[in-house]
């Protein structure tokens, strides 16, 4: 488990916080975050991890049964949610049917008694941020599920909050509006320098929008990172499996030297990996190693490459690449991906071949 304690300009704090519905099971255990102002941070991972119960305690909507949660230096645990100076964005918008947009953009002005001169000129920019500026007039159901999205985004900005937070808030969208939906939201966060809390249990999400992606997994956090280092160097064998396709190769360690242990599979083959968090010889491993790494033409193997035979099992055309499925080391599922280029050897099921990758590419992780 990776925890992040840095305390150098946190704007947002978890200290030592617990959550337990029914005064047993702990939702979310010792939980230690630091976030500085204006980051991008997304909290990933499955159902059930202690994801959105982090963003309600943050909200105000739960209470943490132990610990601390500070905002800008202050404690908040005892301060109502409508006192926090939060923004909130839902997957299902949570706009009020029977007010225009600009009333519901309204709303919260009021609430925080905004002159209607101030209110006015506030909704106007709030509009022109989301490019919405000709739909004040009209009522939510009006609008298309994406200018919905808009204006709830609108509605959570327009009183300019300290802290926005966003429960899987493209989550109703369509693939093609959700992908335009995450840059439009990623470029308007960075460009007003808001800080926000975003929560998903889809990957490719957390990667492309994020600064730093927290992985949660029964309670904890299991590693925090920007979403390269988290794809490239993960910490333990669930954060490889959960962010993005992985490749898995049982075996034991049979010798660590200095940065690399060399590691027998079940087959009996021997390669070398970086070894994570494996630390003595007999100790069993779950090798990682993801599918874009792995080369099996021979002019493009590294002359350091470590190579392995493989079965050809299927192979599927995607347009851009070839995804294909190997038997490597008694494992069938073992995937590589190449690109569709005319230099690109084709392969075909029933094959056997070499594969190879290097040694830096794969990490010994626990078993």
């Amino acid at each position: 488990m990776l925890v992040d304690n840095s305390q150098s300009d946190a704007f947002v704090e978890f200290e030592r916080v617990q959550k337990s519905y029914d005064g047993e099971k702990l939702v979310v255990k010792d939980l230690n975050l630091s976030m500085p102002k204006g980051e991008f941070l997304t909290m990933l991972g499955p159902s059930g991890s202690g994801k959105t119960t982090c963003l309600m305690m943050l909200a105000g909507f739960e209470t943490a049964t132990h610990g601390d949660i500070r905002l800008d230096g202050t404690s908040i645990n005892n301060i109502p949610p409508y006192k926090r100076g939060i923004g909130m964005v839902f997957q299902n918008y949570a706009l009020f049917p029977h007010m225009t947009v600009a009333e519901n953009l309204s709303f919260p002005l009021e609430v925080r008694k905004v002159g209607k001169s101030a209110r006015e000129q506030k909704i106007k920019h709030a509009l022109e941020m989301v490019e919405m500026h000709e739909f004040g007039a009209r009522r939510p159901a009006q609008l298309s599920g994406g200018q919905q999205q808009r204006i709830a985004l609108a509605r959570a900005l327009v009183f300019e909050p300290k802290l926005v937070l966003m429960d899987e808030p493209l989550g109703a969208l369509d693939k093609q509006l959700r992908e335009k939906m995450q840059f439009e939201i990623t470029r308007l966060a960075h460009n007003l320098g808001i800080t926000v809390v975003y929560v998903t249990h889809d990957q490719t999400e957390a990667l492309t929008m994020s600064d730093r992606v927290a992985v949660f997994d029964d309670g904890y956090i299991q590693q925090i990172a920007p979403p390269d280092i988290l794809y490239e160097e993960p910490g333990n064998s669930f954060v490889a499996q959960f962010i993005g396709e992985n490749n898995t190769l049982e075996g034991v360690i049979k010798e660590i030297r200095d940065d690399y242990a060399t590691v027998q599979l079940d087959n009996s083959e021997l390669i070398d990996c970086k070894p994570v968090n494996v630390s003595r010889v007999g100790e069993r491993t779950r090798v990682s190693i993801r599918p874009e790494r792995v080369e099996y033409n021979k002019s493009r193997l590294h002359d350091n490459a470590q190579t392995i035979k493989a079965d050809v099992l299927e192979v599927i055309y995607m347009g851009d690449i070839f995804r294909t499925r190997l038997r490597v080391a008694g494992n069938d599922e073992f995937i590589i991906k190449t690109r569709n280029a005319p230099d690109q050897d084709r392969l075909q099921s029933g094959l056997q071949i070499e594969i190879g990758w290097l040694a830096d590419d794969c990490r010994a992780l626990d078993a």
